[in-house]
């Protein structure tokens, strides 16, 4: 309907897509350090010129934190000072400390199910050179598809295409995966950034209630 306020123009949203951008990306730009963890005071964030300019208050991160349905953030009180904190649980490409922000996952049968989940539009260079984590530190993957019980995040619900990731193999091999506060399943891939396709379990194309098997190299 004409002048109705879409979803993605509320001010929850706004808020929430600010602070993802200034806690996975853009804190140095902005004058934002993060301490351990990935954690950065809320109160300075909140001096931060965009910040201040719309107003946005202790309570309207709360709100925003609490009713996020991927759990992309965490806060917490600073023992020492009492000062509030937040951080992004995942998806940073600035560097933190993985160590203090995710739990190292050493043993294969501790990731039953590692899925990603992309598009169709991206199918054809994953197939041939793997899971890219981009400009990202890690690729991301839930552990489970959305939708069953205790997923919340990981994966995003419009995706086309979804692949298993055989992470007990992986990490046989090698490679290094992690778990975040919100339950994401994460790995920086091999040295060049990859998830090889060797690593494939299974990959399906979403067509309405249709599940069709995908092939690769």
């Amino acid at each position: 309907m004409a002048g109705r306020k879409r979803k993605e123009d509320s001010p929850d949203v706004k808020l929430s897509k600010a602070l993802s951008y200034l806690l996975r990306h853009g804190a140095e730009k902005e004058g934002i350090k993060l301490g351990d963890g990935g954690y950065a005071y809320l109160d300075e964030i909140l001096k931060l010129p965009n910040f201040h300019k719309k107003k946005w208050t202790e309570s309207d991160v709360e709100r925003v934190v609490a009713n996020n349905d991927k759990q992309r953030y965490a806060m917490r009180s600073e023992v020492e000072t009492g000062r509030k904190q937040i951080r992004a649980n995942q998806g940073h490409t600035i560097s933190v400390v993985d160590e203090e922000l995710l739990t190292p996952i050493t043993e294969p049968e501790d990731v039953p199910v590692a899925v990603h989940g992309t598009y169709v539009r991206c199918w054809d260079s994953i197939k041939r050179q793997g899971l890219s984590r981009m400009k990202r530190n890690h690729i991301h993957m839930a552990a489970g598809e959305i939708g069953d019980e205790g997923i919340v995040s990981g994966m995003r619900k419009g995706c086309q295409v979804i692949i298993r990731i055989d992470a007990a193999k992986a990490i046989k091999d090698g490679l290094k995966f992690y778990r975040s506060a919100n339950g994401v399943i994460l790995s920086p891939g091999d040295e060049a950034g990859f998830i090889p396709p060797k690593y494939f379990e299974s990959a399906v194309q979403i067509k309405g209630k249709r599940r069709i098997p995908l092939e690769w190299s």
